[in-house]
């Protein structure tokens, strides 16, 4: 497609890139399912949920319909309710927030660290004395960047409270070695196709290495049900469909090759942008940062957005507005000034295109784009 500049347009995401390659293996997967007409759970689910679980280092994972259902299971696994508080970050997806509403608890926040966008861990001690009613931690693993979690494991383990890693966009990402989802009480995944393990449509993973948990969720994402028309709890309908298990599988074979290469576009980007821009760069605990996003923070945001627009290159804000002052959460009675990181975050915050089929001549098109914009002031 021809743009204003001349110029190939470069997309923020061509999902069409990583299917062509693995389109008749995927197609073959699709197919087994459509001729065995089992599609809601089953054999194919739990051969994905075991090979998942070994990928995360975990002793089991659970499959959901999508990555807010497995947030609002995990809240619901560990009996978290009305009067209760979740401590949590105000510079995320909707969902982290609007899983602990539902849940009936309340929303506790702390801001984030500006080079890693994750839970500030400096904060966690005043937050914590401050909330004697926080009832569970939720760091979110954001942009493909584990949180600290020695920090936060260790202070909840004083508090003697369960940790849930928002791990929605660290599929593979490492804290010191460890994989995202086996370090917490429970990890909680999406696979929405822009996801670096996406599927076709929607679809979660639960994780953790406690037997009863587990158990305790395959209950509770069929309606709270061991036995068939017997329901212990209420539950919610949320199961892993036959269909999207069978293309993860497959795609999970190639997610370490897909995040290698979205480390070394990352990597581009640093040197080609360096000077120009904030680029992101893993902590040293962060020992496999897998770029779900890649997030420079800019002066004059809205106005490069606009111009990489215009020249054909497709760019995303993560997020423009925080938590604390979403019209949904007016009645907690957070104002502005009261996160004041998670705020500038959110006016400086571009993610540029950064999936594994990138080519080297984009990435340097777009960082030559970013470096004209601000010379020609």
């Amino acid at each position: 497609m021809a743009t204003k500049a001349g110029l190939r347009a470069i997309p923020l995401l061509d999902l069409t890139r990583q299917y062509q390659p693995l389109r008749e293996r995927v197609q073959a997967a699709v197919t087994g399912v459509m001729e065995s007409q089992r599609f809601i759970l089953g054999a194919g689910v739990e051969h994905f949920e075991r090979r998942f679980a070994e990928y995360c280092g975990a002793r089991f994972a659970i499959g959901c319909a999508s990555g807010t259902d497995a947030l609002e299971l995990a809240l619901m696994a560990l009996d978290i309710g009305p009067g209760d508080e979740v401590l949590t970050v105000p510079f995320t997806f909707f969902a982290t927030a609007g899983a602990i509403m539902s849940s009936g608890a309340r929303p506790v926040f702390v801001d984030v660290d500006p080079g890693t966008f994750n839970l500030d861990v400096l904060q966690l001690d005043k937050a914590l004395a401050e909330h004697p009613r926080v009832k569970a931690i939720l760091p979110v693993h954001l942009y493909g960047g584990c949180a600290d979690m020695g920090p936060i494991m260790a202070r909840a383990a004083v508090r003697g409270i369960p940790v849930i890693e928002d791990a929605a966009q660290a599929v593979g990402a490492e804290w010191q070695g460890q994989r995202a989802g086996s370090i917490g009480t429970l990890g909680c995944f999406s696979f929405f196709p822009t996801k670096n393990l996406g599927g076709f449509g929607d679809g979660g993973m639960l994780t953790t290495n406690d037997e009863e948990l587990a158990r305790k969720l395959k209950a509770l994402r069929i309606h709270g049900s061991f036995e068939k028309y017997v329901h212990q709890w209420p539950g919610m309908n949320s199961r892993l469909d036959a269909l999207q298990a069978a293309v993860l599988d497959v795609k999970l074979d190639h997610l370490n090759d897909w995040n290698r290469a979205r480390q070394r576009n990352a990597e581009l980007y640093r040197e080609a942008l360096s000077n120009v821009v904030i680029t992101p760069a893993a902590e040293p605990y962060q020992t496999n940062h897998v770029f779900n996003q890649f997030v420079i923070r800019c002066q004059r945001r809205d106005e490069l957005r606009a111009y990489l627009a215009e020249c054909g290159v497709g760019t995303e804000i993560y997020y423009p507005l925080p938590l604390h002052l979403q019209p949904a959460l007016a009645s907690y009675g957070y104002k502005t000034g009261d996160f004041p990181v998670s705020e500038q975050l959110a006016q400086e915050v571009l993610a540029l295109p950064i999936f594994a089929e990138l080519t080297e001549d984009e990435i340097t098109t777009v960082a030559g784009l970013i470096r004209e914009f601000y010379q020609r002031g």
